[in-house]
């Protein structure tokens, strides 16, 4: 029987093919992110997070929440009314990533300036 330490030194996302490092891989995904940051305030309808993502497709947000869901992070739910109402919520292990999107988003929206800065610099403008 393998103990739950014995199972996590088993994973190392630095291997091409750890689990780990595909899941990391999945939750790096800048709409995952953005998703999960969308769903921390509660429940949301397809077309409620298709407003809030502004610029993503009704494709790949589809294929993004399936995946999301496949992976155990939010629960989708239909309940029949015309129109079929479909409502998207993360799962307990989902939650657990509310804290890191959230930092990872306010961090990326803090230090925006510096990034640019730094890219003009690099580049050699202004």
């Amino acid at each position: 029987m393998t103990t739950s330490s014995e199972a996590r030194a088993a994973y190392d996302a630095y291997l091409a093919e750890c689990p780990a490092r595909h899941l990391l891989d999945r939750i790096s995904n800048k709409w995952v992110s953005l998703i999960i940051n969308a769903l921390s305030d509660g429940p949301q309808r397809y077309s409620d997070l298709a407003r809030t993502l502004v610029s993503v497709s009704q494709k790949m947000l589809t294929q993004t929440l399936r995946t999301l869901e496949r992976d155990g992070l939010l629960t989708r739910t239909v309940t029949p009314s015309v129109p079929v109402r479909v409502d998207y919520t993360l799962t307990p292990l989902g939650e657990t990533l509310i804290p890191v999107m959230r930092t990872i988003k306010a961090w990326a929206e803090d230090n925006m300036d510096e990034v640019l800065a730094a890219r003009g610099a690099y580049d050699g403008v202004g």
